[in-house]
């Protein structure tokens, strides 16, 4: 019997250790000696409608586990009743007999549906999803891979960038960096990773979306305090917050809505940037740092690209041994020494689900992270993430 055909795609926003994902799933496809061949989605779902599909049976994956952004194209695209029997019908066309997504909440639905309509049809075909999302917001695994990196990245930048403010606090003494996240903190809080034991007073204020402002005007007041305590203020804000009755700090209808039904907002970080300028505090400006902060490559930990891999490997050995409706999963089983097993969990009860980040990881006032949230990070950043930094900002009587 023709072993058939294993198909991957990529959905959602890449992350920089997406690829290694997918070179684990090429390359246990291959060991397995399940699959006669493996072929890629282009521009995930997007591909499967159309047929575009590549072959990957051959490709060299040293390279490709260290290329950022999605190396077979990705999307947003929602299947609908229809599409989901056009895809299987293309899956069918050229043998397909295990479908894996890399992707996050939106694509452990797809998945799902998929695996439900081929199995009512008779199709003989297993479905997984290997997780992947800087939003670190799936449930049942201990994190996700993408988060770290994203995290380390994030840290760097606002670690620098509050080394910049103290070169010249009368220039901007004000910044409010705006983060990605939707609506969990996990990238919001992971921005005072970065700093050192001794460089704990330069922590910024973080706004997370699991404890919001009362209002824009109180969000305004908390940085207005920092400012007068420290003389300068580095503001964390995430791109979806809210404030506490559920408005969106932008106080504006979305710009659009994607086809999983996710509102993108104006920038509430430019939001809260005119309204201090308003309140008299015009040294203050916004930065956004953007997919940047997903997609760095060179800031990659290699704890998360080696777990990326591994998850994508044990997502194709398991469609290989005919499981299917699946996520695999991260399982910690100690934090010194680090240790964390695979196993999976069932995709619908995964798809469309969010998971907060912990109270427990919240600092005191709401506004910083604790010192369990440090622990429960350090091992995912690999090894020395951030270096020593000499401050010469304090003085020295004579």
């Amino acid at each position: 019997m023709n072993p058939g055909t294993l198909v991957v795609g990529q959905s959602g926003g890449a992350t920089a250790v997406i690829n290694a994902t997918l070179a684990g799933v090429i390359d246990s496809a291959r060991q397995s000696g399940a699959f006669s061949r493996v072929l890629g989605a282009r521009f995930g779902t997007e591909g499967l409608l159309q047929g575009e599909l590549i072959e990957l049976t051959t490709t060299p994956l040293v390279d490709l586990q260290a290329t950022p952004g999605s190396a077979l194209g990705t999307t947003r695209r929602k299947l609908s009743d229809n599409d989901i029997e056009v895809a299987l019908k293309q899956l069918k066309v050229v043998d397909a007999r295990a479908l894996v997504l890399i992707g996050g909440n939106d694509s452990a639905d797809t998945a799902h549906r998929l695996g439900q309509a081929a199995t009512a049809t008779g199709f003989d075909l297993s479905v997984a999803l290997a997780p992947k999302t800087v939003d670190n917001d799936l449930l049942f695994t201990d994190h996700c891979p993408g988060y770290a990196s994203a995290a380390r990245t994030l840290a760097t930048i606002v670690r620098d960038a509050t080394f910049d403010t103290l070169s010249a606090p009368d220039l901007y003494p004000v910044k409010v960096i705006e983060v990605m996240g939707r609506d969990a903190g996990w990238l919001a809080a992971s921005t005072a990773l970065g700093f050192d034991p001794s460089e704990r007073d330069l922590q910024p204020l973080i706004f997370l979306p699991e404890a919001p402002p009362v209002s824009a005007d109180a969000a305004a007041a908390e940085i207005r305090e920092r400012l007068d305590e420290q003389g300068f203020c580095v503001a964390i804000v995430p791109e979806t917050l809210r404030t506490a009755d559920g408005e969106h700090l932008s106080g504006a209808e979305p710009i659009f809505v994607d086809p999983h039904g996710h509102p993108y907002y104006p920038s509430p970080a430019e939001a809260v940037t005119r309204l201090l300028q308003r309140r008299g505090i015009g040294k203050a400006r916004y930065e956004r740092p953007g997919s940047f902060v997903r997609a760095a490559s060179l800031l990659a930990s290699p704890v998360d690209r080696q777990e990326a891999y591994d998850l994508g490997w044990a997502a194709a050995a398991r469609v290989a041994a005919k499981q299917s409706d699946f996520m695999v999963t991260l399982d910690r089983l100690s934090d010194d020494p680090y240790q964390c097993a695979i196993g999976t969990a069932p995709l619908g009860e995964i798809a469309n689900e969010a998971r907060a980040f912990p109270e427990g990881f919240i600092a005191p006032g709401n506004r910083g992270i604790s010192d369990s949230f440090r622990v429960w990070t350090a091992p995912l950043l690999g090894p020395d993430p951030f270096p020593a930094y000499t401050r010469l900002d304090r003085s020295v009587n004579a």
